[in-house]
Formats: structure tokens, sequence, C-alpha cells
């Protein structure tokens, strides 16, 4: 091949390569970018706010006390020859708890006995010796000193009598204290003293055991000085305070039992500023015992509408309280809220909304305000409020129609 036909092919690529190039370059500065993709709305559950007739319920935490706490003592001295119980067993008002020798105390009754029959004797002498003065001193046969002396024997026999008589009702009586009783029906506690040892009677001595009522028991509780002015002070009459109250165990959620107020105390605290409440609760399965830790509940004032929406939909801002509200244009809109207390797991809201908004409920992190959001309508709590089963702890709030 010649050296002319080499250039002229090596010309006519090089121009195509060029036009070629150009041609791209051309194009790439002709067509513009495309568009950068929008994000799409994040998916969010919303639920509607709705009125419901409420309670006010005020929380405080107390301690379980006894009805009635016996601390068994013996009332008198001997040696313990029995224990009638088992440790920790539920007893009934008059069931055996232990038994002291009573041998020494039934021959101070026999004792006592035969001092009585003695006593009768001399006083029905004496009775004798004085019919027959007297109708001496109606004949004049007998002095009027001798007389005096058979009526004044006659009066100390009768008294001897008596006398008698009391010393064998206390024989009587300490021969029945050998034999202890419970005194209330209870949980009993161990025994403290075991069979063989010599117990003393008095006050001061070693009690026995102790014993607890275990059918209804107190809960102590204090409650403030603002609460008592809103909501016990006004409900009492009569001496007695119609105030609902509830009570939960450390190991339960809600407030399983109901009772009533028992007392109220006749001064408030000054150093803390509360007064002393107690609340009785039957304990008919007996799983309370004086000293657990309780949960009370106390209700006050009359029914009311208000708004309960979840906790979930609340988020905070530094010292605020916000949700976000849903438009018609499904926007989210920010809201500050007042809170108020908790009912059934929701939480009163007492200002800041209204009945009928939508309201941000989960996904709270995923909006903020001013976005469009794709809803998804969801009840207000995991559990429906209409359909929720009513509790004695907790009253199945009422939707208004």
């Amino acid at each position: 091949m010649s050296m002319p036909f080499q250039r002229t092919t090596l010309a006519l690529l090089l121009t195509s390569l060029l036009a070629t190039g150009g041609f791209v370059a051309l194009r790439a500065q002709a067509d513009p970018p495309a568009a950068a993709t929008a994000p799409a709305a994040p998916s969010v559950e919303v639920a509607e706010v709705k009125t419901h007739t409420i309670i006010d319920w005020q929380d405080y935490s107390g301690r379980l006390e006894a009805v009635d706490r016996v601390d068994v003592r013996p009332l008198v001295s001997g040696t313990l020859t029995a224990v009638h119980f088992r440790d920790g067993a539920h007893v009934k008002k008059g069931d055996p708890l232990f038994t002291i020798d009573p041998r020494p105390y039934a021959a101070e009754v026999d004792r006592a006995q035969a001092q009585l029959a003695a006593a009768r004797t001399r006083a029905a002498y004496s009775a004798t010796e004085l019919a027959r003065g007297e109708r001496l001193a109606a004949d004049n046969a007998i002095a009027k000193r001798d007389l005096d002396e058979k009526q004044n024997a006659a009066r100390e026999a009768d008294a001897q009598v008596q006398a008698a008589q009391a010393a064998l009702t206390a024989a009587k009586l300490d021969l029945e204290y050998t034999r202890i009783a419970a005194p209330v029906s209870g949980r009993i506690s161990r025994a403290e003293v075991t069979v063989g040892n010599i117990v003393a009677a008095g006050a001061a001595s070693p009690s026995l055991t102790t014993l607890v009522s275990v059918d209804r028991l107190y809960a102590a509780f204090d409650v403030d000085e603002q609460s008592f002015l809103k909501f016990v002070n006004p409900s009492q009459a009569n001496g007695t305070v119609s105030v609902p109250v509830y009570l939960g165990l450390a190991d339960e959620d809600g407030y399983s039992r109901r009772g009533s107020i028992s007392s109220v105390d006749n001064r408030l605290d000054t150093s803390s500023g509360t007064i002393r409440v107690r609340a009785v609760f039957d304990n008919a399965d007996r799983r309370l015992l004086p000293g657990l830790y309780a949960r009370v509940r106390l209700g006050g004032g009359s029914p009311r509408e208000a708004l309960l929406i979840d906790e979930r939909a609340i988020g905070t801002d530094q010292d605020k309280r916000f949700v976000l509200v849903v438009d018609h244009d499904n926007r989210t809109l920010y809201r500050e809220v007042r809170l108020g207390a908790r009912q059934n797991g929701l939480r009163v809201i007492e200002s800041g909304l209204s009945a009928g908004e939508r309201i941000v409920v989960s996904g709270l992190q995923r909006a903020r305000p001013g976005d469009t959001v794709a809803p998804k309508d969801v009840p207000m709590n995991r559990e429906s409020l209409v359909d929720a089963p009513t509790h004695p702890s907790r009253p199945k709030p009422v939707v208004k129609a």
C-alpha cells in the first residue's frame, strides 16, 4: 500500500472521531440532568381525639395494716406444756394456741372450793345462833350485848362467804388462763417460746407469738393538703367519707380491689403538709398481708367530660409538651398542650386540643411540623376504650354520642 493512501485513510478516521466526540459533547450539553425523585410521605398512625366522662383520680403510696393485731402473752406463770398450732397457720377465734401446766391452778381451785364450803357452814351456824338469840331477846332472856354479838357474827360469816366465792372465781380464771386461745381469727406467727420453758405473767413479759386478722386490712396513706381540701374534706358527712378508693399491689398493673375510707386523722401534719387517711379492704383471697406496699387510688369530685389521648402521642420540647395534629390535607401542625392526670392508660388533656381532631400517635419521630404524611387511622390506644371490659378499679369511660 502506498504512503499517500495511508495518509488519506488516517485523516478520514481522525475526522470521524472528532465529529462523533463533538456530537456527544453537544448532546451532553443540550440534554439537562434528570430531576431528583421526590421523597415519599412518611407513614404514621393517627387517632381521633374524643371526649370521655371521667372521675379525677389521685394516686398515693401506703402500707397495709392489720385491723386486729394481738401480742399473745401469758396471764399466769408456769411451765409451757403444749403448742397447738403450726407456724404461720390460719386460726379461728377460740382455737387453742398454748397450754401452761394447769395442775397447780387446779389445786388452787379445789382449795378455794373447800374454803367456800367452810365459809358457808360458818354462815349457816351464825344464822342459826342469831335466830336463837332473837327468840331469847323477845323474852328478855338474853342481854342486848349478846344479841349484838350474834348479829355481828352473822354479818361476818356472810362476808366470808362472799370472799371465799371471789377467791374461787379468781382461781377458776387462773385455771382458764392456762389454756391460751386465739382472741381473734387470723394468721399466727411463729411460737417464740417452746414446750418446757417457764413463762411469766404480765405485760412486760415476752410475747409467746403474734396474731393478725386477715379478713380485712387497712391501707394507710398520706393525703396532701390540696387534695384533702378538694376531695376528702367536702365528702365527709356524719363521720363517713364517701370517696371511691382502690388498691393495687406492687406486682399488679391496675387497681384490683375496691374499698372504703375507714378514718381520717384529726389533724394535719404541719411538717409534711399531709393528713393520714386509712381505707379498709376485704381480703377474701388472703393475698394481702400487713406491711405490704400498697398503691392507693383515690377518686374525687363529680364526673366530668375530658379529652384523653395516648401517651405515645405526646412529645417534649424543652419544658413544653406538644402533639402533632393532622389536618384535612394530611399536613402536621405543632400544638402545645397542657397535661392532666392519667386515666386508664391514657392522659387527660386540659387544654390545647379539641374533640374530633386527629393526632399522630405512632411515628412521631418520623414527622415534623408542616410535613405531609401518609396517615393510617387506628384506635386511640391498643385496647379500645368503648369495648374494654368494665373493671372495678378501672371505671369504663363513656364516649359522648
